[in-house]
């Protein structure tokens, strides 16, 4: 779920160091509140954060454990496609949304970086990638809950 605050109060909230990560883009400031992250972990359940690569960075930075998967277009002409089929951006917005993931998809080739790449050519593989993953990651956090 999104929380929206004036820019000020989000501004004030970064300062204080409440965020486990922030960007801005487009003019518009997003992040991750640590109370968030927080509110979902205590009701045992999994926190699952859409985030850019400044994100993943930032939280490798933090005491959090993670895993890293990246889901990602088969190319940039198939996004720029399937951005503009939605027909629910302005062409300044979408050419902002596209030079982002070009940047984004070439520092998302450092090593080390992502767990798990996963390339969303097909909807139903893709998504069958990411739950197994998910399923594993759920396994092994109830078997160490159990020791």
């Amino acid at each position: 779920d999104y929380h929206f605050v004036t820019r000020e109060e989000m501004q004030k909230e970064i300062d204080a160091g409440e965020f486990i990560e922030h960007a801005e883009f487009s003019g518009n400031m997003y992040g991750t509140s640590k109370g968030a992250v927080q509110a979902v972990q205590a009701q045992n359940q999994i926190c699952v954060l859409d985030i850019d690569i400044q994100g993943v960075k930032n939280i490798k930075k933090t005491d959090l454990n993670p895993i890293y998967i990246s889901v990602q277009p088969p190319s940039i002409e198939i996004l720029e496609k399937r951005l503009r089929d939605r027909k629910t951006e302005s062409e300044e917005s979408l050419l902002k949304r596209l030079t982002a993931a070009r940047v984004d998809l070439e520092l998302s080739k450092e090593p080390g970086l992502f767990d798990l790449v996963i390339i969303n050519d097909d909807l139903e593989k893709a998504y069958t990638e990411l739950k197994g993953v998910l399923l594993e990651e759920i396994k092994k956090t109830e078997e160490s809950r159990k020791s």
